[in-house]
């Protein structure tokens, strides 16, 4: 397994009012492998979604390095084929859609790419089946809910045949319903079709689904690994003005009580089990 995501010192610098330099990521050191699940998190002005813009090199460091499968996002001439291996799905799907038709909208990448009207067809089709929006391939994509919209921006980012995808918050905008449908699906790509998945959320439940789980505070990484172990940092969490997932809450104040419960439970399942042995 090869490493589809590597950064080194990176920082990122923009002028603010008064043309003063705003530091919004300082030395980020990450590593992503091909394949994994990574959810990013932090509370709003954490450096997250700024960080997730140099994945597919809409921003470029002001200092160190971004590689996307071993390309330097600052040499120029990799650029297509970065953009080619990594997929943005934004927050609001409203602003992704460009067909008024689902399969054409999931076509309109592929096309870009000069790709032969036959395999652009094969593309859309397998696309939309992984997401299960078959059924409504002639639809308008405006009647569809919002959970339907975004399994369709997924699907153009498939048909793409990305390697990557970086998910802003793509939830955010979405019911309960519409978040259950895109983080299965965002499940289901991960597992089935082995396609890197970098996770951007508010929503510490939807990031307990992921295989590594990278925390941000003021543009720095504060933790960095398995769910169980970051979440299990309940105070440290509770500190950066983060939700913690409420089995893990639950078991902390058991512990905090002299209840003798283990470190690592973060779910509702490992803490019925600790309870109920």
């Amino acid at each position: 397994m090869g490493e589809m995501i590597k950064t080194e010192q990176l920082c990122y610098e923009y002028r603010g009012p008064n043309e003063s330099k705003v530091t919004a990521l300082s030395n980020i050191n990450l590593s992503i492998q091909d394949g994994e699940f990574v959810a990013i998190i932090g509370t709003n002005g954490s450096g997250k979604s700024t960080l997730a813009k140099h994945f597919n090199a809409l921003l470029l460091p002001s200092g160190g390095n971004c590689y996307i499968n071993g390309l330097n996002t600052r040499d120029e001439k990799y650029l297509w084929n970065i953009r080619q291996n990594v997929g943005m799905v934004f927050q609001n799907p409203d602003n992704q859609i460009v067909a008024t038709i689902v399969e054409e909208d999931v076509a309109f990448g592929p096309e870009n790419l000069g790709i032969a009207p036959a395999e652009i067809a094969q593309r859309v089709a397998e696309a939309l089946n992984i997401v299960g929006m078959t059924d409504y391939r002639q639809h308008a994509p405006h009647l569809l809910s919002g959970g339907q919209k975004q399994r369709v921006a997924i699907a153009g980012a498939l048909a793409m045949r990305s390697r990557c995808l970086v998910f802003d918050e793509p939830t955010a905008m979405l019911d309960p319903r519409g978040r259950k449908e895109v983080l299965q699906t965002v499940k289901k790509i991960n597992e089935k079709e082995k396609i890197t998945i970098v996770y951007i959320t508010h929503d510490m439940e939807e990031a307990l689904h992921a295989d590594k789980v990278i925390v941000m505070d003021q543009g720095a990484i504060v933790l960095d690994g398995p769910p169980e172990v970051v979440f299990s940092q309940v105070s440290l969490l509770k500190s950066l003005g983060l939700d913690v997932p409420l089995a893990a809450d639950i078991a902390q104040e058991l512990r905090n009580r002299n209840m003798l419960i283990p470190r690592k439970i973060i779910s509702d399942e490992e803490l019925v089990v600790a309870l109920c042995p």
